[in-house]
C-alpha cells in the first residue's frame, strides 16, 4: 500500500476512533436496534458456531457481526469507502455492513468476497487455524517456509501449484501425471517449495533453505553459514555457543548431552558421538 500518493493515498484507520468513546447503552440503542436476531442466527458463520458440540457460540462471537457492520458504515461516512473486500467466510458480516450503511447514511455500498483457500481436510489456510506461515523471514524463516511447502499433502499439492505459482497449467498437469506413473515419492512438493520460496525469499533464500535441509538430512553441518544457524535457532533448534577451542568433553557437558566429563569420555570412546556426520573416538579433540 502507498500512503503518500495524493488523493488516492491509502489510509490506515483504527476503529477505536469510533468505538473508544461509545458506551454499551449507546451501542445497543443506536446500532443494535438495526439488527434482527433472527437474521443473525440464519447467517452461515453463526450457524456453524451454534452447531459446535464443544462450546457453541459466545456473545463476543455473536456480536462481532454488529461491530464489523458498524466499521463499514463509519468508513463510508468518514472516508467515502464504498467497497469492502473479504474472504467468503465474511459474507454475512459484509452484507450486515451494507444494510447498516443504508439505514444510517442512506448510502449504497458494495461487498466483494473471494473463495477461501482450504486444505483437503476442509480447514482454512490461515493464521487462525494454527501453523501460521508468514512472508516475513523474521516470523517464518526461509528454511521453515520451504519445509512447510515440502510437507504439503498429496491431495493439496497440485491445487496449490495452481494457486501459488506462475507455472503453466499444462506443466502442472504433466507433473501430476508423471508423479502418478513414477512409482516413487512425488516430485510436486519439491517443485512447489522451490517455486514459492524463490518467489518470496529470492534465490538466496531458496538456496539457504535447500542447504539447511540437505545438511540436516545428512547430519553434516560443516557447509552451513552463521546465517543458516541463526535460522535454525529462530525455528527452535537447540544450540549453545561456546569459545573456540573448547574441548569435546566439556562441550558435551555444557550442551547437557552428557551429565559429566567422565561419562562423556566413555561415550566418545565407544564411538557414539558424531561431529558433522563423522564418528569420533578421540575425547581430547577441540571444537574449531
Amino acid at each position: 500500500m502507498i500512503f503518500d500518493c495524493g488523493d488516492n493515498s491509502a489510509i490506515a484507520a483504527n476503529n477505536y476512533d469510533w468505538f473508544g468513546s461509545m458506551n454499551v447503552l449507546t451501542f445497543l440503542r443506536d446500532i443494535g436496534k438495526h439488527f434482527s436476531v433472527n437474521q443473525m442466527i440464519n447467517k452461515e458463520a453463526v450457524k456453524q458456531r451454534l452447531n459446535r458440540d464443544d462450546q457453541g457460540i459466545s456473545f463476543t462471537e455473536f456480536s462481532y457481526n454488529l461491530l464489523q457492520g458498524y466499521d463499514f458504515a463509519c468508513l463510508n461516512k468518514l472516508h467515502g469507502v464504498a467497497l469492502q473486500i473479504g474472504g467468503s467466510d465474511q459474507w454475512g458480516n459484509i452484507t450486515s455492513g451494507i444494510d447498516l450503511t443504508r439505514r444510517l447514511h442512506q448510502n449504497q455500498v458494495f461487498g466483494l468476497t473471494v473463495p477461501l483457500i482450504t486444505k483437503a481436510d476442509g480447514t482454512k489456510f490461515g493464521k487462525t487455524e494454527g501453523g501460521a506461515v508468514w512472508l516475513d523471514p523474521k516470523k517464518t524463516s526461509p528454511y521453515k517456509f520451504y519445509q512447510f511447502w515440502i510437507n504439503t499433502a498429496d491431495a493439496d499439492v497440485y491445487r496449490f501449484l495452481k494457486f501459488f505459482t506462475f507455472m503453466d497449467i499444462a506443466e502442472i498437469n504433466a507433473l501430476e501425471e508423471e508423479d502418478k506413473n513414477s512409482g516413487k515419492a512425488p516430485r510436486a512438493q519439491y517443485v512447489l517449495a522451490e517455486q514459492v520460496t524463490r518467489l518470496v525469499h529470492g534465490e538466496e533464500g531458496l538456496e539457504a533453505a535447500k542447504r539447511i535441509t540437505e545438511s540436516l538430512f545428512n547430519g553434516n553441518l560443516s557447509d552451513l553459514s552463521e546465517a543458516d544457524f541463526e535460522q535454525l535457532a529462530q525455528d527452535g533448534v537447540p544450540m549453545i555457543e561456546m569459545e573456540k577451542g573448547a574441548d569435546l568433553l566439556q562441550a558435551l557437558v555444557d550442551s547437557e548431552l552428557q551429565p559429566s566429563r567422565g561419562q562423556a569420555r566413555k561415550t566418545v570412546a565407544s564411538n557414539a558421538v558424531t561431529i558433522n556426520g563423522e564418528k569420533t573416538g578421540r575425547p581430547g579433540i577441540c571444537i574449531q
